[in-house]
């Protein structure tokens, strides 16, 4: 049996060490302690033990006791247990087991993690049994969804409602089960390979943000712990028995005190002067701050609870509410918090060992000041080189799409068949483990029956008869932008509004769950700025930092282009590409600037790369250089006024006025 790392033995998982727990093993602690909470999502870059802390909670939690021979780990204690293997007598018996962690995989199909008919007694016996998910295996334990960003969103959608409300219901292909589903869910994702959208950031109860340590001593101790664990397992899990033992007791005893704990009506009241200070929307958020500070005061075994506790309490559930753009990090401002709920002075004992220090820095509490430069400055260099230009404000971008029906990944921009979206029709079961069309299935077999030798009985299944439904809904595709950045663009109005523009598509890509990628070019080369990403926000910091000038190496900005193209297509075949070129069309650096340019978009449009051309040029002499181009790129041409789906509205509106006069 796989013996996991130690939770106290994860830097900040130790309750008896001078700091206390940190953000992100007080998060855990205090939805195990209070499940109401709603989970935790914890966000980090990579390798910063998230994973390794979620797999190690279960050990430190106290063991439940379950009926026997119940599938869905009902408590014997209730007295109408929701589950569909009741009714249970008084007599049943019962057995005590550890809490379970269920990782859901990011591949899970809905029927595993929701439950479906069980499909061998229905082709078999023609019985219409029910199957439990994941989530039913989950009840009264812990849910772990690693890069809970890239679920796919009507998955997330299905796990937070379920983990909302305590309870599942299932109803497809003849059966119709509620049972319980009560669970703690823990989400952990980097936020460098996209975010989740607002509406299910704010179903998670709390989330934490977590960074490699920078100091090297705390660098080199975690090294040392993790070589002396993959050495010897069991004798380093020895070391942390009694720290782990200890964690569980107190554990139990919050929950047994949480009962009778309270909000005074001061505190409850405080906490909507919060809420509503930091303009987070709706109610959620005041009542998980509520719950949060109970849970916070019963982990720390007092009766009332606390400023300290309150504190605590919106350090953990508000960042990722408080209302922003779609392109802002999450965070709090810690100055703000303290004038709304000034610290407690300490005395001997600090109440709340696990919360801020007094000298806690920004970059410690989640809060980091970018210095962005000033878009007013003059120009760099005898180049023509300008400073960075701020975009305005975003606006509602038309939609662009790729042409064709697509097999990518389920999102919301081009036509694709997909797992979701209407049924168009059935094709033959190709790949294990893909969901079967029943109906389609028993069309196709019932013909053969005779020839099978049937008289009465079961149906007789062959491989060949086994249907999948044929769905077409929306895909995600990769997004690359393909900027010119060069002397020609470089004006500070023309800059300006080209920005606003890339800004307003970015906003539409992270709408539709689209893959990134930033491509630049300016003096004699292109430059990959952003390589593909979920990240939108990374594109978006990116695109803020853009200086201008030099001259127009069109042709190298294409090519650059078509190799990341190729990359990800190696990477991932499904996913279609969309060229969004972003140029006046002029092409000046190096030999034939023009004809090179035009043999590059030429290739593309040979590879079958979709492409549409944003035309930068304005004033009344235009030349037309990036209509010509979306020609030899078989591209679409859009002037750069009308990217604003709003002005493209205006602009057919008057059109279709001026025929009619």
């Amino acid at each position: 049996m796989l013996q996991q790392f130690p939770f106290p033995a994860v830097l900040g998982g130790d309750a008896d060490a001078p700091e206390g727990l940190d953000d992100m093993a007080l998060a855990l602690v205090l939805s195990a302690i209070a499940p109401g909470i709603g989970g935790v999502l914890i966000r980090g870059e990579k390798g910063t033990a998230k994973s390794t802390l979620v797999r190690a909670l279960a050990d430190i939690l106290p063991p439940i006791d379950v009926i026997v021979g119940d599938r869905f780990s009902s408590d014997p204690v209730e007295p109408q247990p929701l589950s569909p293997d009741g009714p249970f007598g008084p007599d049943a018996a019962v057995e005590t087991r550890p809490v379970r962690l269920v990782e859901l995989p990011v591949g899970a199909t809905e029927d595993r993690v929701a439950g479906s008919i069980h499909l061998e007694r229905a082709l078999s016996d023609g019985a219409i049994d029910f199957e439990p998910g994941l989530l039913a295996k989950a009840h009264r334990g812990i849910l772990y969804v690693d890069e809970v960003n890239l679920l796919p969103d009507h998955l997330v959608d299905l796990l937070l409602d379920a983990a909302a409300m305590g309870r599942l219901t299932v109803e497809r292909e003849g059966i119709s089960v509620t049972h319980a589903a009560r669970f703690v869910i823990v989400g952990t994702m980097n936020p460098e390979e996209g975010e989740l959208r607002p509406q299910l950031l704010d179903r998670f109860g709390l989330t934490v943000e977590v960074a490699a340590p920078r100091d090297p001593a705390q660098r080199a101790e975690v090294v040392r712990r993790r070589l002396a664990y993959d050495d010897d397992p069991a004798a380093f899990r020895a070391l942390y028995v009694d720290s782990e033992n200890d964690l569980r007791e107190r554990i139990q005893r919050a929950q047994r005190r949480i009962a009778s704990i309270a909000l005074s009506p001061q505190l409850l009241l405080k906490v909507a002067e919060v809420c509503s200070a930091f303009g987070v929307d709706g109610m959620r958020a005041d009542i998980v701050t509520a719950r949060t500070a109970i849970a916070h005061a019963a982990w720390h075994g007092r009766d009332d609870v606390t400023i300290d506790d309150l504190r605590a309490a919106v350090r953990l559930a508000l960042p990722h509410r408080r209302r922003r753009n779609p392109f802002d990090a999450p965070g709090l401002d810690e100055a703000e918090l303290d004038n709304l709920l000034p610290r407690e002075p300490s005395g001997g004992d600090d109440p709340d060992p696990d919360g801020p220090g007094g000298d806690e820095s920004a970059e410690d509490s989640g809060e980091v000041s970018a210095q962005r430069p000033e878009c007013g400055g003059s120009a760099a260099s005898s180049h023509g080189e300008a400073g960075p230009v701020g975009a305005g404000q975003p606006y509602r971008a038309r939609l662009l799409t790729v042409a064709g029906v697509g097999d990518g990944q389920a999102g919301r921009r081009s036509r694709a068949r997909t797992t979701a979206g209407r049924r168009i029709g059935a094709s033959p079961l190709a790949t294990a483990g893909a969901s079967i069309h029943l109906s389609e299935t028993i069309r196709m077999a019932a013909p053969r029956q005779r020839a099978r030798g049937r008289n009465v009985g079961r149906l007789i299944l062959a491989s060949e008869d086994l249907r999948r439904a044929v769905r077409e809904g929306r895909e995600a595709n990769l997004v690359l932008f393909v900027v010119d950045v060069s002397g020609s663009m470089a004006a500070r109005e023309r800059m300006r509004r080209v920005k606003t523009a890339i800004l307003s598509l970015l906003l539409d890509a992270y709408q539709r769950r689209d893959t990134i990628g930033v491509v630049t070019f300016r003096d004699e080369v292109a430059d990959v700025a952003l390589p593909p990403t979920r990240s939108v926000e990374a594109a978006a910091r990116r695109l803020d930092e853009l200086p201008a000038g030099g001259r127009t190496p069109l042709a190298e900005g294409l090519l650059t282009a078509a190799d990341v193209v190729r990359r990800e297509r190696l990477r991932d075949p499904g996913r279609r590409p969309l060229l969004v070129v972003i140029t006046d069309g002029r092409a000046t650096a190096g030999p034939d600037a023009v004809g090179r340019a035009h043999q590059a978009g030429a290739m593309l449009a040979g590879q079958g790369v979709a492409a549409v051309v944003v035309d930068c040029e304005s004033g009344r002499m235009r030349m037309g250089l990036a209509a010509t181009l979306a020609q030899h790129m078989c591209a679409d041409h859009v002037p750069l006024v009308e990217v604003s789906a709003d002005a493209l509205v205006d602009i057919v509106r008057d059109a279709v006025q001026g025929e009619a006069a």
